[in-house]
């Protein structure tokens, strides 16, 4: 039997496309849309989580849209992971930032990695737009 993490690395060829790295958490990124079954986004968060709260490594949601790229971001702000920074962007609104549970964080990532994408069938100004939405794992100093 396999382990959660083990099974994480296993992940479609579409879905990795960075280099191999020895970090426990390089892995841990996903592509929308995915294959991945509702048990198994769980589990992936689960596994973001437990990294966010023992590694010097923030999550970061970057989605798409007609509007712009928006980016959400997380970060443990205490050492057992009960608390997060919450960063948010918006090309309009700017950086806003608020303190959130790991409850809320975890129910905002199962909710935004099982959703289709946030493009859907959206057209821009001079045709479809074709990034994808987006959530990694990044070293704090990166974000």
């Amino acid at each position: 039997m396999s382990s959660e993490h083990e099974q994480q690395r296993s992940r479609l060829p579409s879905e990795h496309t960075e280099q191999p790295s020895d970090e426990p958490w390089a892995d841990l990124e996903l592509t929308l849309p995915h294959n991945r079954s509702p048990t198994g986004i769980v589990s992936f968060v689960e596994c973001a989580l437990v990294e966010l709260t023992h590694e010097d490594v923030g999550a970061e949601f970057v989605s798409t849209s007609v509007a712009g790229v928006k980016r959400t971001q997380f970060i443990a702000v205490d050492d057992v992971g009960q608390r997060f920074k919450k960063r948010y962007f918006d090309k309009r609104l700017g950086w806003h930032e608020t303190t959130v549970s790991r409850d809320a964080v975890r129910e905002e990532l199962v909710n935004r990695l099982t959703q289709r994408s946030s493009l859907g069938s959206d057209v821009g100004q001079h045709g479809v737009v074709d990034d994808q939405d987006k959530f990694k794992m990044v070293p704090v100093r990166e974000l």
